[in-house]
């Protein structure tokens, strides 16, 4: 009987599949775009329904919005067959688009038949509608999920909402402010759990660090505690088939749990055997960090980096620095774009400007490089001649640092200067860094201990000015003697790193 048992889980599960490919056959590539659907591939689909801890005997409630085919309700009932036998099964999958609840119909009739068989009870129910409307009682509809669940596994739909969204506001007249639909979709999952009741789900990393996520982090972490999180070290894999390319992660959480530990998994796609270690919560999510970023450390380097990062004094308030993103955006002030060295012209400087830790100005970006003013307005968009350190807002993938940092010289140039947008400035009050201090900046900002500790919270390649404050930096005096008697120009990084660790007195963190 165990044998048939799981026979029939793992051809549920294939056959589930099966439907998945169908369905993605019969949908437009600019209709799954609309929507933001990438149905989860088996694999991928195991891997999720694995985290959460279930019950042994009993009945579970699941829920799973934007159930797409039914891949995660296929993988969660075929892994309750294997590991509990004795527990009941009831399943509500939501779906929006009438053209695959065919297939979702389908997939939870063959669940409940594949229960039956093997004497094990499942009752499934498929809803047909908007999940956000159908979770909000904003809308006027009547609670159609019956909420709450034991459990909430999904695999969002990714697509922003305005601001202006009737979804958007209703969310937030709730307390959630949920820029973009998977975030909409955690929200209301982790309302619709009992205590105790777990969410889990796969979705892009971007949420875990950065303004843009910051009120809806705090409101996801205040109602769930993480339990679990797997990062894929592959943006390509997950979804292969949909022609996705996103930094995707895995997490679990319990409702009202506690805040002890957190497993860490990696791998670099999901039919790959991840490795595993259990992190401190406070490793994860600081104590006292108002951001609530999610530092996610994939081995037990990224846990010394994170803890020497930690310890170390400053912040840019501390050294007496501010951090602002560029003020000119070109195609908004096109009547002031004009050659380098025009006359009247102050230099623009891009992103394209940066090299070896240095702005080459002008430099061949095939951009134009002179800013000349035409109204008082424009002079507001200038800083004063002096001393500037400037940082990529976005780096390429292919860059080995995802902090790009360059030092401003002003030597020869008895000029203001125009940053545009794309770019991050560090300065003093809107006036320049003495020389010293910015070229400290620069090499820290550059070095490998730097750019390990942003990756373990950051998924993307952007850059922001939050992300510069939250950061910790050596003590003012050191960062000056770093800078004393240096040219900006960046030696190797190895030497770079080598003069960070004789200044806090570490191991070489390796590039």
């Amino acid at each position: 009987m165990v044998t048939t048992r799981l026979n029939e889980a793992d051809a549920l599960a294939h056959r589930a599949e099966t439907r998945r490919i169908q369905a993605l056959q019969t949908l437009g590539s600019d209709r799954q775009s609309t929507l933001g659907q990438f149905f989860t591939p088996e694999r991928a689909a195991a891997l999720i329904v694995g985290l959460p801890f279930l019950p042994e005997i009993g009945r579970i409630r699941v829920l799973d919005p934007g159930a797409g085919s039914g891949s995660l309700s296929a993988a969660i009932s075929a892994r309750i067959l294997r590991e509990r036998p004795m527990l009941d099964l009831e399943i509500v999958a939501v779906e929006l688009d009438e053209a695959v609840t065919v297939f979702l119909k389908e997939t939870l009739r063959d669940v409940e038949q594949t229960f039956a068989a093997v004497g094990s009870k499942a009752t499934t129910r498929v809803v047909v509608g908007d999940y956000i409307e159908l979770g909000t009682s904003l809308f006027g509809h009547a609670d159609a999920l019956e909420a709450p669940f034991d459990l909430v596994v999904m695999n969002p739909p990714y697509r922003k909402l305005a601001v202006s969204s009737a979804h958007r506001r209703a969310l937030a007249l709730n307390g959630a402010e949920c820029p973009n639909l998977y975030a909409a979709f955690l929200a209301l999952g982790a309302e619709a759990i009992v205590p105790g009741g777990q969410l889990v789900a796969i979705t892009p990393r971007s949420f875990a660090n950065g303004p843009y996520f910051g009120q809806f982090r705090r409101y996801l972490l205040d109602r769930i505690a993480l339990n679990h999180l797997h990062v894929f070290e592959s943006r390509s894999t997950v979804f292969s088939d949909t022609g996705v390319l996103q930094e995707n992660i895995i997490f679990s959480g319990t409702r009202d749990g506690r805040r002890s530990e957190v497993a860490l998994t990696a791998s670099l796609g999901h039919t790959d055997t991840p490795s595993e270690r259990i992190v401190s919560y406070e490793d994860v999510i600081r104590p006292g960090d108002v951001d609530r970023f999610i530092r996610i450390l994939s081995g037990r380097s990224d846990t010394s980096v994170a803890e020497t990062m930690a310890a170390l004094p400053a912040t840019l308030v501390d050294l007496g620095v501010q951090a602002s993103t560029g003020r000119v955006v070109d195609f908004r002030s096109r009547e002031c774009l004009t050659t380098a060295g025009d006359t009247g012209a102050v230099p623009l400087i891009y992103p394209g400007n940066l090299r070896g830790g240095v702005v080459q100005w002008p430099r061949d970006i095939r951009k134009a490089q002179g800013f000349a003013m035409r109204s008082e307005a424009d002079s507001k968009l200038l800083l004063p001649r002096g001393y500037y350190v400037v940082i990529k807002r976005f780096s390429a993938k292919e860059e080995r640092r995802r902090i790009v940092a360059a030092v401003w010289d002003p030597l020869n140039i008895d000029l203001p200067i125009a940053f545009e947008n794309h770019l991050n400035v560090l300065h003093a009050r809107g006036e320049g860094l003495d020389r010293d201090l910015a070229v400290g900046l620069s090499y820290w900002l550059n070095s490998s201990l730097v750019d390990v500790f942003f990756r373990t919270f950051s998924g993307h390649t952007q850059v922001n000015a939050t992300d510069l404050r939250s950061l910790r930096f050596p003590k003012l005096d050191d960062l000056r003697a770093v800078g004393e008697n240096r040219e900006p120009q960046l030696p190797t990084q190895k030497e770079i790193d080598q003069l960070m660790s004789e200044m806090l007195g570490l191991g070489v963190v390796a590039a």
